[in-house]
């Protein structure tokens, strides 16, 4: 590689990199914690799930319980399970029956608990997991421009993460082995910046790829969608098969009884292992009533095992089929694979717990790569109004992207102690703390100072979520333990051990003086 090319591919990894360093921080270290999104769910509800990746329960209960409520005549039907959670959604469409009361005409959507038939609307179901989540893709901000910032970021990620290794190609082997966990934090932040990337590298780059993939799709598609089919992007959805099918509404009542589960019962004994995730019923007691019942087999059985069944009720026949174990087209190997990457689901709690890892290394592969541009830029050749400028910019990443661990374990806290929780409530205390925290380490102008209390307070707050749930709910992690809930002790053992290690890193690891880590 010749050098013209060589300071190319440095400059711009650099820039692209110092660029998008802190929405790339809060994007992965939020998405490292929507690893666990269905554990932190159920550990603030106190829930227990006996049965993930399905719809559990009677369907045909389901449907009786709610037409007491609603005229499900003529109107589209829903029930879909998102998550591993007691909640599944019900959506109910409007009513095609012209002579249909007004309040028919509205659809209607809520989450229903699956044990104690409990309705609630999205804002007062938005839970911690889900807002961590969200925050990953920066969905906070008003769609779709959160989305875009979020994949242009990983797009650029990409770009960065290719020049990193590049640039480093030659130097990768060596620089790898001469990584020295135990020097000063100077010379760890240069070995960790090469040696755990290039360790992060198949991680990074999965994720960097589906990441762009799902929140810029609807700008990648546009070439396609007015070239090959006109502007007509229905069309492409269609062929992408993420369309449902339309049946007419004919006005006329459907004589015989509903029976779903009768059914769903039919396809598991057909296909072992398979698990029902959605019920879409259309024109619900009509002549023309349809049922589509779809799921997927297990992973351990087979990992793109998806799978569907279209009845006409009124016959009782299968108008269409996709059999999971032989059906699947390259495009659902395709659709199935990109999010099987990026949610890390296929292989259990073991690799989502590696994924969480790999998250905070990448974090910390951010953290020293702003360190290196600083570092690089506080040379006497440099002058002093432009040094003083790039730590100021470090300064404000530093506790920007640091303050992310104390907030996100007091907001742990606050959950269990709140007496509602929802999205307003989540929005307020986070962001709010978060603000104040920033501008709290912004204003010491000490990124050693920084680095230390963000850990001791966030190793701290660590070791009191598991204290805090078990005040709160008497979910002990002993008692957890005892009686088989996974995700509660999961949770619990995931904060103790991250406050433990914040505490080692903080008290044994930065030993060095404010001087060598404080702007110059």
């Amino acid at each position: 590689m010749g050098n013209r090319i060589y300071n190319i591919l440095f400059h711009t990894h650099t820039v692209s990199g110092i660029v998008i360093s802190v929405a790339l921080y809060v994007i992965f270290f939020t998405g490292s914690f929507s690893f666990f999104r269905d554990e932190i769910t159920n550990w603030q509800r106190g829930h227990t799930v006996t049965q993930e990746d399905a719809i559990s329960g009677s369907v045909d209960q389901y449907l009786d319980e709610l037409s007491k409520e609603h005229n499900l005549y003529g109107r589209d039907v829903e029930l879909r399970h998102y998550y591993n959670e007691r909640n599944i959604s019900v959506s109910i469409g409007a009513s095609q029956h012209s002579l249909a009361a007004e309040k028919d005409k509205a659809r209607v959507f809520f989450y229903l608990d699956t044990v104690d038939k409990t309705k609630g609307s999205y804002e007062g179901n938005y839970h911690l997991g889900e807002f961590l989540y969200r925050l990953h893709f920066l969905d906070q901000i008003p769609y779709p421009y959160g989305r875009y910032l979020s994949g242009l970021v990983a797009f650029f990620f990409l770009f960065a993460i290719i020049t990193g290794i590049l640039v480093h190609w030659n130097k990768i082997v060596s620089n790898f082995y001469t990584f020295r966990p135990w020097a000063k934090i100077k010379t760890i932040w240069t070995d960790a910046h090469t040696a755990l990337g290039v360790i992060g590298f198949p991680f990074q780059f999965v994720y960097a790829v589906t990441g762009a993939f799902f929140l810029l799709k609807g700008i990648l598609i546009l070439p396609v969608v007015m070239g090959m089919y006109d502007g007509d992007q229905n069309k492409l959805f269609e062929d992408l098969e993420y369309n449902h099918p339309v049946y007419e509404f004919q006005n006329e009542k459907l004589t015989k009884e509903i029976h779903l589960d009768q059914l769903v019962d039919e396809m598991k004994e057909e296909w072992p292992d398979f698990r029902m995730t959605e019920t879409h019923i259309f024109n619900y007691g009509d002549k023309n009533m349809h049922a589509a019942i779809s799921g997927y087999l297990g992973y351990e059985t087979k990992l793109n095992g998806l799978g569907y069944r279209i009845y006409n009720m009124g016959d009782g026949s299968i108008v269409e089929e996709k059999v999971p174990a032989k059906n699947n087209s390259y495009l659902d190997g395709v659709k199935n694979m990109m999010f099987r990457l990026h949610f890390g689901d296929y292989a259990g709690v073991g690799l989502r717990l590696i994924s969480f890892i790999l998250g905070l290394v990448s974090c910390f592969v951010i953290l020293s790569g702003i360190m290196i541009w600083l570092v690089a830029r506080d040379k006497k050749n440099i002058p002093e109004k432009r040094r003083k400028f790039n730590a100021q910019v470090a300064n404000w990443y530093m506790a920007i992207c640091l303050t992310l661990l104390p907030v996100t374990a007091l907001e742990f806290i606050l959950v269990k102690f709140a007496t509602e929780v929802n999205r307003t409530f989540l929005y307020q205390t986070y962001f709010l703390v978060w603000l104040a925290a920033s501008v709290f380490f912004i204003l010491k102008k000490n990124i050693a100072f920084t680095n230390k209390w963000t850990l001791i307070s966030g190793g701290i707050l660590g070791l009191l979520v598991p204290i805090a749930n078990g005040i709160a709910s008497g979910n002990w992690i002993w008692v957890a333990y005892q009686n088989g809930y996974q995700h509660i002790l999961l949770v619990d053992l995931l904060w103790l051990i991250l406050g433990i290690v914040s505490l080692w890193i903080a008290f044994f690891k930065l030993n060095t003086s404010k001087k060598e880590l404080a702007p110059s």
